[in-house]
């Protein structure tokens, strides 16, 4: 496994990044636009989320203002939510492995995600799934950028979803950035929120660096806004609904130019639905999963400290 400065510094110089090809001299610095969120009835807003549930968690603020404001909103989940032991043990009822019961279960939570997105207005027309493994992106985009990988927990070596954009794509880092690129084509993005590469969580870090690299491509890394859902231990404190808290910045958070994204109350509440609406996630981690809901949200302009 590559390091993670290894795959930031191959993201912003549009270098190797285990095998992936160069396509060109990227500036290795974020050009930082005036407004943090710039959003009117032209924005097309592109949600960018590792797993069912971030998306929600993250932007649900920013989806309902843009959606608000005549723009468009379409969200894209690199996977289904396929890899969690924990679900198995408390949502299946099993202790062991099963492939079939975790493929039943990222359907579930692809449904799950249907239901959070119609709850915030997205239509089901914009929505993404890429279908690759949990827990499995950033070995995907760095020694298995060629060679497929095979998902330890449902024994897929290739995107197995029917409803997935790519059904039967090989598990590959050139194909899941060549389904990223698709996506990018059908939704043309005037702003794109993803994770920061600072997140603890390596699906999440890997997301990160697929969208920087595919933005970084574009010359379009100035639309990019970065957001943290594993900020750090015992982050967002304190842990549980308190609706009338603000979000603070998370500890991992630190260097970056986080700006709070203020929320009307309407929009609190219309997050506090869609993020129960994934059932499966609200049974073994709700108390997290509702520190989420406070009064802003937070962005930062720069991905890492630095750039």
């Amino acid at each position: 496994m590559r390091s993670l400065i290894l795959l930031l510094i191959s993201a912003f110089t549009a270098g190797y990044v285990a095998g992936a090809p160069s396509t060109g001299t990227v500036p290795p610095k974020l050009t930082a636009p005036a407004a943090l969120l710039p959003i009117s009835s032209a924005t097309s807003l592109l949600v960018v989320s590792p797993h069912p549930d971030d998306e929600s968690l993250c932007c649900s603020g920013a989806i309902l203002r843009v959606l608000k404001a005549g723009g468009r909103v379409s969200i894209v989940w690199l996977t289904s939510g396929d890899g969690s032991e924990l679900d198995l043990l408390v949502v299946e009822k099993s202790l062991f492995i099963r492939p079939g019961k975790l493929r039943d279960l990222a359907m579930r939570r692809m449904e799950e995600s249907r239901e959070a997105a119609s709850i915030l207005g997205v239509s089901p027309d914009h929505l993404y799934f890429l279908g690759y493994p949990d827990r499995g992106i950033l070995s995907i985009i760095t020694d298995n950028y060629i060679t497929p990988y095979r998902s330890k927990f449902t024994d897929a070596t290739a995107v197995p979803y029917a409803a997935a954009l790519s059904p039967g794509h090989p598990y590959t880092g050139q194909n899941l950035e060549r389904d990223f690129e698709s996506v990018l084509d059908r939704v043309h993005p005037t702003l794109v929120l993803a994770p920061s590469p600072r997140d603890s969580h390596p699906d999440h870090r890997a997301t990160g660096v697929v969208a920087i690299r595919a933005m970084a491509r574009r010359n379009e890394l100035s639309k990019m806004r970065y957001w943290m859902v594993h900020g750090g231990e015992l982050w967002p404190m304190p842990r549980g609904y308190e609706p009338d808290l603000e979000l603070n910045p998370p500890p991992l958070g630190h260097g970056l130019s986080q700006t709070p994204f203020k929320l009307e109350p309407d929009e609190e509440q219309r997050k506090r639905l869609a993020i129960s609406a994934y059932r499966t996630q609200m049974e073994v981690m709700s108390s997290f999963l509702l520190s989420f809901v406070r009064t802003n949200e937070l962005y930062s302009i720069n991905p890492m400290p630095g750039h």
